[in-house]
C-alpha cells in the first residue's frame, strides 16, 4: 500500500501543531438530544453536503498536512448512507502508516450493524455517547431513543474488540444521580468515561442552557465522596484530563470547556459535511473548503486554503453560560460542527 507524500505539518499562531481533524460527515441524527438540537431540526439540503469522496479527499489532504488522528462525528455518522465506504479509505491510511488513529463518535443506536466492520476497517476504539442508564430518562433526554438498542451496539462492539469510551453530558437535575452508578457499570463493563460540561451552542428550544449546566469541580467533588481518584498523565489526543479509579482501574476524563478551559493545547480542527472549517469549536469564524476542493483536482489551491484558515485560529474560546446571556455563545448547534 501506497504511503502518501508528505507536507511541511501546520502550525497555528500560538505555536501549536494541528494533528487532530474532528469531521461530521453529517448533521443528520436518528436522536434528539435536549442539549444538542432542537425536537424540529431543519437538516441541510443533500446537495449543500460532500460526497463521500470529497470528505475522503479533504481528509488525506489535511495527513499529509500532519493530522495524526481523524475522528468521523456527526449529527450520528453512522446513519450516512454507505460511510463504512469512508471508514475503508480512511482505514487504508491506518494500515499504511500514514495515520495514527481512526476513530469515530457515536450515539451506539447503529453499532449492532457496523461494529465489526470498523473493526476490520482500523478503527481500535470508540466513543459512545451516553448520558443515562434509566430506560426512561434516555427516552427523555433523546426525545424518542431506545436505551435497548444502544445495549446491543454496545455489546456487538465488546464482541468486535472495539475498546469502549463512554461519554456522559453532566445535567443538572437530570442525570447528575447517575455518576456513581455509571462509574460502577463502566467498571464491570471494562469501559472507561468521560464527563462533559453542557456547552452553549444553538437554540434548544424552550430549553434553558443555564438549568442544565452543572460543573464539573463540583462533579469531581461528589464523585471524590465514593471513589478514589487520582490525577494520571494519559492524554488520548482530545481536551479529556483523565483520573484513575482506584476501585475499578478505569479511567475517566473530565472535558470542562466553561470552569478549565483546554485552549491553550488545543491541537484540534473541525470540518462540517459542507466543508467548513472551524478553527476553534467556540467562535463563529470558518474557511470555506468546499469552494478550493471543486476549483481544482489538484491539492495545491486546497492545500494553500487550509494552511491560510490555521493563520486565523484564535488562542481560546468564550463560552460563558448565566442567565444574563439568554441566547447561545455560538448559534450553530454541535451537531453540525461534530460532537
Amino acid at each position: 500500500m501506497n504511503a502518501i507524500s508528505p507536507l511541511s505539518p501546520l502550525v497555528d499562531p500560538f505555536a501549536r501543531q494541528i494533528s487532530y481533524l474532528r469531521v461530521s460527515v453529517t448533521d443528520r441524527c436518528d436522536l434528539r438530544c435536549v442539549y444538542c438540537m432542537s425536537e424540529n431540526m431543519s437538516f441541510l439540503p443533500k446537495a449543500e453536503v460532500l460526497s463521500l469522496e470529497e470528505l475522503d479527499r479533504l481528509c488525506r489532504a489535511f495527513v499529509r498536512l500532519g493530522v495524526k488522528k481523524l475522528r468521523l462525528t456527526g449529527g450520528e455518522p453512522l446513519v450516512r448512507k454507505d460511510i463504512m465506504w469512508l471508514f475503508g479509505r480512511l482505514g487504508e491510511l491506518v494500515h499504511s502508516g500514514d495515520l495514527q488513529e481512526l476513530t469515530v463518535t457515536t450515539n451506539g443506536t447503529q453499532l449492532a450493524r457496523y461494529a465489526a466492520e470498523l473493526r476490520k476497517t482500523g478503527v481500535k476504539r470508540i466513543n459512545v455517547s451516553l448520558d443515562t442508564r434509566d430506560a426512561a430518562k434516555f427516552a427523555a433526554i433523546t426525545r424518542w431513543g431506545k436505551l435497548d438498542k444502544v445495549y446491543e451496539g454496545l455489546a456487538a462492539a465488546k464482541e468486535a474488540g472495539l475498546a469502549v469510551k463512554i461519554n456522559m453530558v453532566a445535567l443538572k437535575g437530570i442525570n447528575d444521580d447517575e455518576f456513581d452508578s455509571m462509574i460502577a457499570w463502566c467498571g464491570e463493563m471494562g469501559f472507561d468515561m468521560t464527563i462533559i460540561e453542557v456547552m452553549p451552542m444553538g437554540d434548544i428550544g424552550n430549553e434553558q442552557r443555564v438549568d442544565q449546566y452543572l460543573p464539573l469541580s463540583m462533579v469531581r467533588a461528589r464523585i471524590s465522596q465514593n471513589w478514589t481518584l487520582e490525577d494520571i498523565d494519559y492524554n488520548s489526543g482530545g481536551p479529556a484530563r483523565y483520573v484513575s479509579v482506584k476501585e475499578t482501574g478505569r479511567r475517566i476524563g473530565f472535558i470542562t470547556p466553561l470552569t478549565h478551559n483546554f485552549c491553550e493545547s488545543c491541537n484540534r480542527v473541525r470540518l462540517t459535511c459542507t466543508g467548513t472549517l472551524f478553527m476553534c469549536l467556540g467562535q463563529e469564524d470558518a474557511a470555506d473548503l468546499r469552494k478550493p476542493l471543486r476549483a481544482s483536482p489538484n491539492d495545491s489551491v486546497l492545500i494553500a486554503a487550509i494552511r491560510e484558515s490555521i493563520t486565523r485560529k484564535p488562542k481560546g474560546h468564550d463560552f460563558i453560560i448565566d442567565r444574563r446571556r439568554s441566547r447561545p455563545a455560538v448559534g450553530r448547534h454541535m451537531s453540525v460542527t461534530g460532537g
